[in-house]
């Protein structure tokens, strides 16, 4: 599989669970603009088979390379980000949560889930794409660890899949500010993930970042019940060249810690 093919399963599967991206993406092409990829992020559980260094190899086939790590003690995550084989593909960031240091209730909850998923099923890039690898959750079990974790919520129903794509602003003609962009997308009708302000990061960090609030589909639980829920969001970045006149390619962990919140249900 190459990068094209891999980003293309990505965006289809993206779009069916957040049409709020592919509406905004459209109505730039209408401007005249050109989309580009910054980058695109996926969330999982720091358990075996599907832990962080699990997923990492389908990475690096794709000729991609380790750049920093990060941490978010509030949120219990740890984090990758990874660097492209060439210039124009998008980065890729990868976050787990530290299961162990959510109350025992919750571990409960989410080892039994990752126990569903066999060592065979981890074998190939479509991971990241074939969405949830377990049996929903209870809605119970669902609002237990939404009390808690947000982020374990969201996993526990939506699965491996791309939790947001990014809109790379610097390669757009006609909106060169995150605050412009925001417009735009509240033109559009939808809203803007304001924890934390409505521009996340700043030219002296090199990274400015904001993003919608998550999509919303009803979605089945274990019971038959269906219960409407946070999916996906849009995020996009404007990067900052540093004193070396490179283009900054990583992350600012601060502007992520409120970026993770647009799954947020509340």
């Amino acid at each position: 599989m190459n990068i094209n093919e891999f980003f293309n399963s990505l965006w289809q599967d993206y779009i069916q669970s957040t049409p709020q991206a592919e509406t905004i993406a459209n109505a730039l092409r209408e401007q005249g603009e050109t989309v580009s990829n910054d980058h695109v992020a996926f969330r999982t559980f720091n358990l075996s088979p599907i832990r962080l260094e699990n997923l990492e190899p389908f990475i690096l086939e794709l000729g991609y390379t380790r750049y920093e790590p990060y941490q978010f003690p509030a949120k219990k995550l740890d984090a990758v980000g990874y660097i492209p084989p060439m210039e124009g593909m998008p980065r890729i960031f990868i976050s787990e949560l530290r299961v162990e240091e959510l109350s025992e209730p919750s571990q409960a909850i989410i080892r039994k889930l990752v126990d569903e998923v066999k060592a065979e099923d981890i074998n190939d890039a479509s991971i990241f794409w074939r969405g949830r690898l377990w049996q929903a959750p209870t809605i119970e079990d669902y609002q237990i660890l939404a009390s808690e974790s947000e982020y374990a919520a969201w996993l526990s129903i939506m699965g491996l899949r791309a939790n947001h794509f990014t809109i790379d602003v610097n390669a757009l003609m006609k909106i060169s500010e995150i605050a412009e962009m925001n417009e735009f997308i509240e033109g559009l009708g939808f809203s803007i993930n304001e924890s934390g302000g409505r521009v996340k990061g700043s030219p002296a960090v090199l990274l400015e970042q904001a993003s919608t609030m998550a999509s919303k589909q009803p979605m089945e639980f274990a019971d038959g019940k269906t219960h409407i829920v946070p999916t996906c969001y849009y995020e996009f970045a404007k990067r900052y060249y540093d004193e070396s006149g490179k283009l900054y390619q990583g992350f600012v962990a601060a502007s992520a810690d409120k970026i993770f919140e647009s799954t947020n249900a509340s």
